[in-house]
C-alpha cells in the first residue's frame, strides 16, 4: 500500500502531505492505554510502510502513551521520518484538559517529550495557546514564544510552530522567530482560517489542520455524502481530497486506530475533484 507523493517543506524536511495524527491511538477521550494495543503498533507500522514520513503527536495524549506507542513501534526511527509534538496543555486525574503555560511547564514538557519518544532533539514542536481550551481567543504569547525559543537556542527544539491561534498571535511570533507550520482547526465544514491559510501559503509554511475529518463528530452533509457516491469514495476521503486540493500548503494529519481506516485516509490522495464538484464542496460551509 503507497499513496502519490505529494511533498511540502516542513521546517527544513520535505514531508508527504498525507502524514499521520496519532492522537486516537490512546484510550476512549485520549486517555489511558488502548483497548488493543497490538493493533495500535500495527497501525503505526502501517503508515510508515505505506511511506507516510510525517506524524504528529503529543505527550499529553494518554499522557504520555501515545508516545510510548510511536518509540515502541518504530524505534529506530526511520531517517527521512519527521515527528511533530505540541506543549502547552496537561491532563488531570480524570482526563480533563489544563493549561500547562508556564515556561518552566513548556521546558518539562519538551523534556516528557524527548523522553518517552527516545530522541535527542525534537524536530518540531507546536505551542498550542491555551487562553482557551475550545478554540482561539487573542492574547499576548510572547512569554510562551521565548520560552521555546530558549528551548530552540539549548539545542531541544529545531523549529517552532503553533496551534489554536490567532493570525494577529502568528505575526506576534514571526516578529520574535520563524515559525515552521501553524495547526488550527479547519475543514470542509469550519472554515474560519481562509485568509490565514492563503497568507501562510503565500509565505510557503504550512497549514496543518487539526481535525480534519470533524473530530469527534464527523463530517455530516448531504452534498458530501452525493458527491462521494458519485466518485465511489466513502466521504471522509473526500474531505481530504478537497483539503489537499485547497492549497499546496496544507498537511494533513488524520488519525484513526484503524489499519483499515488507514488504508482508506491514505487512498483520499487518489480521488480526484473536478472544478465543478470542488464548487459544490465549498457551497457547504462559506468562509
Amino acid at each position: 500500500m503507497s499513496y502519490p507523493a505529494l511533498t511540502y517543506t516542513l521546517g527544513d524536511r520535505q514531508v508527504a502531505r498525507l502524514g499521520y495524527g496519532a492522537m486516537q491511538l490512546a484510550g476512549p477521550g485520549v486517555f489511558g492505554p488502548p483497548k488493543d494495543e497490538a493493533r495500535a503498533l500495527q497501525v503505526l507500522r502501517d503508515a510508515v510502510a505505506a511511506g507516510v514520513n510525517h506524524i504528529d503527536t503529543s505527550d499529553f495524549y494518554g499522557p504520555h502513551i501515545t508516545n510510548q506507542l510511536i518509540k515502541q513501534a518504530l524505534y529506530p526511527y526511520a531517517e527521512d521520518l519527521v515527528i511533530v509534538s505540541k506543549v502547552g496543555a496537561r491532563r488531570d486525574e480524570k482526563g480533563g484538559w489544563k493549561p500547562a503555560f508556564t515556561p518552566e511547564a513548556l521546558t518539562q514538557a519538551v523534556e516528557d517529550n524527548l523522553r518517552n519518544l527516545g530522541l535527542e532533539v525534537m524536530e518540531v514542536v507546536n505551542l498550542r495557546s491555551m487562553l482557551d481550551v475550545y478554540g482561539p481567543k487573542e492574547g499576548s504569547l510572547e512569554p510562551q514564544v521565548e520560552a521555546m525559543i530558549k528551548l530552540k537556542e539549548r539545542g531541544l527544539i529545531r523549529h517552532i510552530g503553533l496551534s489554536n491561534v490567532t493570525a494577529k498571535q502568528v505575526a506576534e511570533a514571526q516578529a520574535m522567530t520563524p515559525i515552521a507550520c501553524v495547526q488550527n482547526l479547519y475543514n470542509l465544514a469550519n472554515r474560519q482560517d481562509e485568509a490565514l491559510l492563503d497568507q501562510l501559503a503565500a509565505q510557503g509554511i504550512p497549514y496543518v489542520p487539526f481535525f480534519p475529518l470533524g473530530g469527534f463528530s464527523p463530517l455530516q452533509s448531504d452534498q458530501l455524502s452525493d458527491v462521494a457516491k458519485e466518485l465511489s469514495a466513502t466521504p471522509l476521503q473526500v474531505a481530504l481530497a478537497w483539503l489537499l486540493q485547497r492549497s499546496p500548503n496544507i498537511l494533513l494529519i488524520p488519525g484513526t486506530s484503524s489499519p483499515e481506516h488507514l488504508k482508506q485516509n491514505l487512498a483520499s490522495a487518489d480521488v480526484k475533484l473536478t472544478p465543478e464538484i470542488v464548487q459544490r464542496l465549498n457551497s457547504i460551509a462559506q468562509p
